[in-house]
């Protein structure tokens, strides 16, 4: 039996290949029978709870927004949304999405990377940085850009290496030249790099530990609050970002493009 299709439903399908399923204001889904469930609402849920339910005053970026749910969730409590991508396709979704909320005082989209952050004059309230991390070739310097623009709250999630750390135990804040048998211990920050692929993903370059997540947000000055599922990071800002020291800060800028963009 031929099932016929509405205007709303050819142009989803138009757009399609769907990562994000999105329940529009009709209740038509973009991706209903997604491999994941409904996703991304189900890690919505879990997130939800752990934020201020009012974002009228606040100003949030979207890193790797793609068809722009999370950016819809958070303009609804009012917060004023930057979305970026790099992949123009998922921009003419969001785009599309944006239109269908109606949305467009809210949200802001743009094509760029997280890297062309450093160069952002703007300070945000939250960051939401799930899903990118481990996509990147350079993951430290993205969060170190995401740690100097970020004002109160920044969202995190990667993928992850099994196991946890033990919290009980401390680890030396200092090893000697000839101690390193500590940096194989399960507890240690580390970080497995793939070097080909992961499900098939050349992009998925890697795969931290719980305590390297832990080590990274709090080298920036963040403090984990919740940790409402195994890979995804709900963190306050617990002091003002400041370079560690003047050659890091250098280091940054190079990176980063500033030194030679003066």
């Amino acid at each position: 039996m031929r099932i016929e299709m509405n205007g709303l439903q050819n142009e989803i399908k138009a757009l399609e290949p769907w990562f994000h399923n999105i329940h529009l204001p009709d209740g038509t889904q973009t991706a209903p029978y997604h491999e994941l469930g409904d996703f991304p609402m189900l890690k919505w849920k879990a997130i939800a709870p752990h934020l201020p339910g009012d974002l009228s005053s606040w100003k949030a970026v979207d890193v790797g927004c793609n068809a722009g749910f999370y950016s819809v969730e958070l303009a609804k409590r009012g917060a004023k949304v930057t979305g970026i991508d790099i992949d123009e396709h998922y921009l003419r979704q969001a785009g599309w999405i944006v239109r269908q909320f109606g949305l467009h005082d809210k949200i802001h989209l743009k094509r760029m990377q997280v890297y062309e952050l450093a160069r952002d004059t703007h300070q945000y309230d939250i960051s939401w940085f799930m899903g990118v991390f481990y996509h990147l070739r350079y993951p430290y310097l993205a969060l170190d850009i995401l740690a100097r623009i970020t004002k109160k709250m920044m969202v995190f999630q990667t993928m992850t290496m099994p196991g946890d750390d033990s919290e009980t135990e401390r680890r030396k804040e200092d090893i000697g030249l000839f101690e390193r048998a500590h940096l194989i211990a399960m507890e240690w920050p580390k970080m497995a790099f793939i070097e080909h692929r992961t499900a098939g993903d050349p992009t998925n370059w890697w795969v931290p530990n719980h305590s390297a997540v832990k080590a990274m947000l709090r080298s920036c000055g963040f403090r984990i609050v919740h940790r409402p599922e195994p890979e995804t990071y709900i963190c306050e800002r617990e002091r003002e970002f400041l370079p560690p020291d003047d050659i890091n800060e250098q280091e940054y800028r190079a990176a980063s493009g500033l030194l030679y963009s003066l």
